[in-house]
């Protein structure tokens, strides 16, 4: 009895050393992928009452753990039964992202004016629309995202038994959940621990400067990555393209990698944008 017990806490301490190295190895793979959830979800994440900024946070953390528990068991069992399902998954997927992309662009160069008044009158102090608008989109964009960074992870161990693929999927979503959302939690709240540096500094010394700076860095942050989100968000959708329509490769031209993919990513989301425009248009017109 005893050395069948012991036979089985090695076989778990195996599985947790290989579940370790894949895990490691699939989030090296991901790393791409999370720089960029961690860009998008930032932008996503700020332009709130500071009071609302954790829990709006929080809102949005929940849906990714959400969206974790929905991914992980569906993409293994379609890569168990159905794996030619999870690349055409992957390429909606990517049109989704290359839309919001590209309309963010759209709307900035052509509708900026009204933008900004919109904008205006949805920061109204106590209006829940704008925080139900954003928290959807995330929660939507941490979606499409997360199929990206399970499929990756799985595709390192998908050759492996049924019980590492688990672990190591599992671990790799949750690390990306923490990971990210932890990093955006702090990035929100820099402006909050610059003014309580400043607070408890009297106005002098290094920690009037420090706070100083973190006040003043929290809009250029900001601004860094509302940039960097929908350049992202084109990125990995030119990437997703890429990767699963071979076709593609055919029209490189020399270019580099990473240039060819945005320009994937963008063709396909003005593309996007222009026919979902069209369909409301038409169904304007004809009601």
């Amino acid at each position: 009895m005893a050395s069948g017990f012991f036979a089985i806490l090695d076989d778990i301490a195996a599985l947790m050393d290989d579940v370790a190295v894949s895990a490691k190895i699939a989030t090296r793979k991901t790393a791409g992928i999370l720089g960029d959830d961690l860009a998008v979800n930032a932008e996503k994440a700020t332009g709130f009452l500071s009071s609302r900024e954790l829990p709006v946070l929080w809102s949005i953390t929940r849906g990714s753990f959400v969206n974790k528990l929905i991914i992980v068991p569906v993409a293994l069992l379609l890569n168990s039964f159905f794996p030619a399902a999870i690349g055409t998954i992957l390429i909606i997927g990517g049109l989704y992202l290359a839309y919001e992309g590209a309309e963010k662009i759209v709307t900035y160069l052509f509708q900026q004016s009204t933008v900004g008044e919109v904008k205006q009158a949805d920061n109204k102090p106590g209006d829940g629309d704008l925080e139900k608008v954003k928290i959807r989109s995330a929660i939507t964009t941490d979606f499409i995202l997360s199929v990206e960074i399970v499929i990756i992870a799985l595709g390192t161990v998908q050759q492996a038994r049924l019980s590492l693929q688990i672990m190591t999927v599992s671990v790799v979503a949750l690390l990306a959940t923490v990971g990210v959302y932890g990093i955006v939690a702090l990035i929100v709240r820099m402006d909050d621990l610059g003014y309580r540096l400043i607070r408890k500094s009297e106005q002098k010394g290094m920690l009037f400067g420090l706070g100083n700076f973190l006040v003043k860095s929290l809009p250029v942050v900001i601004r860094l990555l509302s940039i960097g989100g929908t350049l992202a968000l084109i990125l990995v959708a030119g990437g997703i393209f890429l990767h699963n329509l071979t076709f593609l490769h055919n029209f490189t031209q020399g270019l580099p990698v990473i240039i060819y993919e945005f320009l994937i990513g963008l063709l396909a989301g003005v593309l996007a944008v222009g026919g979902f425009r069209l369909v409301k248009m038409l169904i304007g017109y004809f009601r």
